[in-house]
C-alpha cells in the first residue's frame, strides 16, 4: 500500500512540474518575448523573466524528469525548453528521451553541441546514440577517443540492437581469486567511485578468463583474512555477446539479477549487463508490441507533424480499408435477406464486435506467451484446443443471452436461435485465428504482434457477417 502511495505521489509531483513548465512558457508567450528570447537563451536571463525561473527549475530536475517534460511538449515549446538546459546535461537527457523525441532535439543542435554532449559518455552510451548522429560528428567523436574506448564503441556497434553485445556495459571492477578480502577492500577504497549497479565484483585470472563473482554482501560479512577463492560464487549466470537480449532480460527477471558478466566464446570477460539496461529493453519491447498490434510501423512522437504521422499510419489503414470493403461485400451478398428481415441489420454488428474482442483477448495471451518462450510446436495443438474450448463456452453463454434478448425484442424464437449459433461459431473462428495469426507471423520470421489486432478484426468482421447472414438466409427466409 505504501509503495502505491509513493508511486502516486511521484507521478503527481511530475505532473505538477510539467504544469509549472507550461505555466512559465505561457507567461513568456504572453509577455510577447518568445521569438527574441528563444534566439538568445544563451545569454544570462533576468531574475524576473519566466524563462529564467524555468531554467532554474530545470537545473533542479533529474535528467529523466526533464526528458519526460520534453516528451510532453509540442515541438516549439520543446525546443524552447531544450535551449534552456545546461550544455553539460545534454548528453544525459538525450539518453533518456524516446527515439522519436531525440531526433527532434538532435536536429536542433549544431555539430559542436553534439560533440560536447557525447564526449563524456561511456562506450555503451555512445554506441546507443551514434546511429542517430550525423556521420561527420561520429567520425570526429571517434577520433577524440582513446584506443580502448574506440575499440569498445566499435565492439558495441558491431552487434544488432537485439543482441546482448549491443547492451553490455564496459565499466566494471575485476579482482583476482588469490588475494584476501582485506586486499579487495583496500583496492575498492582507492577507487573514486564504483560503477552504477555494482552488486558483485568479477573474478578473473591473469588471462582475463572469468572464474566467478564475488557478491558485495559476501565481501562485507566474511572475515577479511579469507581468500576471494573461498567465498566467491563459482557458477554465475553469464551471457555471450551474440545472445538474444530478450532472453537475457527474462533471465534477469527469473534470477533477480542486478548485474551479470558477459564473456566471449573462450570465457574471457568482456563486459557486463546491468538491470537498468534490461528494464529499458523490456519497456521498449512492450511499447513496440503495443504499436505493432495497432499496425503502427515505428514509435511516433505524439507531437510529430501531421505528414510524419500520416506516413507512419497509412499502411495498415490501407489494409484495413481493403478488409472493410471485403466485409461490406459479404453483407452485399445477403442484401435480399436484410430487406426481408430488417432486424438482421441491427443485430449483425453485435456478432462481429464480440468476435473481435474475443479474438484480441486470445491474440494478446498468445503473443505474451510467445514473448516468454512458453509456446512451442509441441504445445500448439493443445493451445488451439484450449482457446477454442473457451470460445465455445463463451459462445454458448453470451450467445444464449443475446439470443434470448433478440427473441424478446423481435418475438421470433428462430432469430434468437440463429443469433446464438452465429455468436458461438464466430467466437470459435476468433479463437482459431487468435492462435494461428501470431504463430503464422512468427513462422514467417515476422513479429507475431505485427498488425495482429487489425487482422483479427478483419477476420471476425467478415466471418461474423457471413456466418450470421448465412444462417439467417438458410433458417429464416
Amino acid at each position: 500500500m505504501t509503495d502505491v502511495a509513493e508511486t502516486k505521489k511521484t507521478q503527481e509531483t511530475l505532473q505538477d512540474r510539467l504544469a509549472l513548465v507550461l505555466e512559465l512558457l505561457q507567461q513568456h508567450k504572453t509577455a510577447g518575448e518568445a521569438g527574441a528570447e528563444q534566439a538568445a537563451v544563451a545569454v544570462e536571463l533576468q531574475a524576473d523573466d519566466p524563462l529564467g525561473e524555468l531554467q532554474r527549475k530545470l537545473n533542479e530536475l533529474h535528467p529523466a524528469d526533464v526528458a519526460h517534460i520534453l516528451e510532453a511538449l509540442p515541438l516549439d515549446d520543446r525546443l524552447t525548453v531544450w535551449q534552456l538546459v545546461r550544455a553539460e546535461r545534454d548528453g544525459d537527457i538525450l539518453l533518456e528521451v524516446s527515439d522519436a523525441v531525440r531526433e527532434s532535439l538532435i536536429a536542433d543542435m549544431d555539430d559542436q553541441e553534439l560533440l560536447a554532449a557525447a564526449r563524456d559518455m561511456d562506450a555503451d552510451e555512445l554506441a546507443d546514440l551514434a546511429p542517430e548522429l550525423p556521420r561527420d560528428v561520429v567520425h570526429e567523436l571517434m577520433e577524440s577517443l582513446d584506443a580502448q574506448q574506440r575499440e569498445r564503441v566499435r565492439s558495441a556497434l558491431s552487434y544488432d540492437e537485439d543482441r546482448v553485445g549491443a547492451l553490455m556495459d564496459f565499466q566494471m571492477v575485476t579482482i583476482r581469486e588469490d588475494v584476501s578480502l582485506e586486499v579487495v577492500l583496500r583496492y575498492l577504497r582507492r577507487l573514486k567511485e564504483l560503477p552504477g549497479h555494482t552488486d558483485k565484483l568479477f573474478v578473473v585470472d591473469a588471462g582475463g578468463i572469468l572464474q566467478g563473482v564475488l557478491p558485495i554482501k559476501r565481501l562485507l560479512v566474511n572475515d577479511p583474512e579469507r581468500q576471494v577463492a573461498e567465498v566467491m560464487a563459482n557458477d554465475p549466470v553469464a551471457f555471450h555477446p551474440d545472445g538474444d537480449a530478450y532472453e537475457a532480460a527474462q533471465a534477469f527477471e527469473r534470477y533477480d539479477l542486478v548485474s551479470s558478466p558477459v564473456v566471449d566464446k573462450n570465457g574471457k570477460l568482456i563486459g557486463r549487463l546491468t538491470i537498468d539496461a534490461m528494464v529499458d529493453l523490456i519497456r521498449e519491447e512492450s511499447e513496440t508490441e503495443v504499436l505493432n498490434m495497432a499496425g503502427l510501423r515505428e514509435e511516433e512522437d505524439i507531437f510529430a507533424s501531421v505528414w510524419k504521422s500520416v506516413r507512419n499510419r497509412w499502411a495498415w489503414l490501407a489494409l484495413n480499408l481493403v478488409t472493410a470493403f471485403i466485409a461490406s461485400r459479404v453483407i452485399g451478398l445477403f442484401d435480399g435477406a436484410i430487406e426481408q428481415l430488417v432486424a438482421l441489420a441491427a443485430l449483425m454488428p453485435i456478432v462481429a464486435g464480440i468476435g473481435g474482442n474475443s479474438g484480441n483477448q486470445t491474440i494478446t495471451m498468445i503473443v505474451r506467451a510467445m514473448a516468454l518462450d512458453q509456446v512451442s510446436i509441441a504445445n500448439t495443438l493443445r493451445l488451439l484446443r484450449k482457446e477454442m474450448g473457451v470460445g465455445l463456452i463463451n459462445g454458448f453463454i453470451w450467445g444464449g443471452v443475446i439470443g434470448l434478448v433478440a427473441w424478446m425484442l423481435y418475438d421470433n424464437w428462430a432469430l434468437g436461435a440463429v443469433m446464438t449459433a452465429a455468436m458461438t461459431l464466430n467466437l470459435l473462428l476468433a479463437a482459431m485465428m487468435g492462435v494461428l495469426i501470431p504463430m503464422t507471423l512468427a513462422r514467417l520470421g515476422r513479429d507475431p504482434a505485427l498488425g495482429a489486432s487489425v487482422m483479427i478484426t478483419a477476420m471476425t468482421d467478415s466471418g461474423g457477417f457471413f456466418i450470421f447472414l448465412g444462417l439467417a438466409t438458410i433458417f429464416l427466409m
